[in-house]
């Protein structure tokens, strides 16, 4: 059950990061969200602007494979952190106003699974990959 219940956690999570990553880069494009998060205040728009989105679509893409998942999440959730300091944390909780509930969710899911791992259904579990008791990444 918890291999399962871990791929459904990936596939939810994967999905959310890969589509925001994508908006990024295509639909805003990396300068629009460049200029977006200058505007927000983000402490180096450039960097972040390109942390943000790669890390959202390699990150989202990792996770829906259950590569690197460690690794991924960790980024992901280094991610969500700067979103919740930088642009939701005096907004309230709720997301219709701007708040924090869903970067806060995303990032919790993506600590998960990168403390418990892809679980057996996934490219790190076939290749006998898992997260250690310390977190680091070990073969089983």
């Amino acid at each position: 059950m918890t291999s399962l219940a871990l791929l459904i956690a990936r596939i939810g999570l994967g999905i959310v990061f890969v589509a925001h990553g994508w908006q990024k880069f295509d639909e805003m494009g990396l300068a629009g969200t460049q200029a977006s998060f200058a505007k927000m205040g983000a402490p180096a728009p450039e960097q972040t602007a390109y942390y943000s989105t790669f890390a959202e679509l390699v990150g989202g893409a990792a996770l829906l494979a259950g590569v690197f998942t460690a690794v991924a999440g960790l980024l992901l959730v280094g991610d969500m952190l700067g979103a919740l300091l930088i642009v939701h944390i005096d907004k309230g909780v709720f997301v219709a106003g701007g708040g924090y509930e869903l970067v806060v969710a995303l990032g919790v899911g993506a600590l998960l699974v990168a403390v418990f791992g892809a679980g057996r259904y996934s490219v790190d579990g076939m290749l006998g990959r898992k997260v250690g008791r310390a977190g680091a990444l070990s073969r089983s």
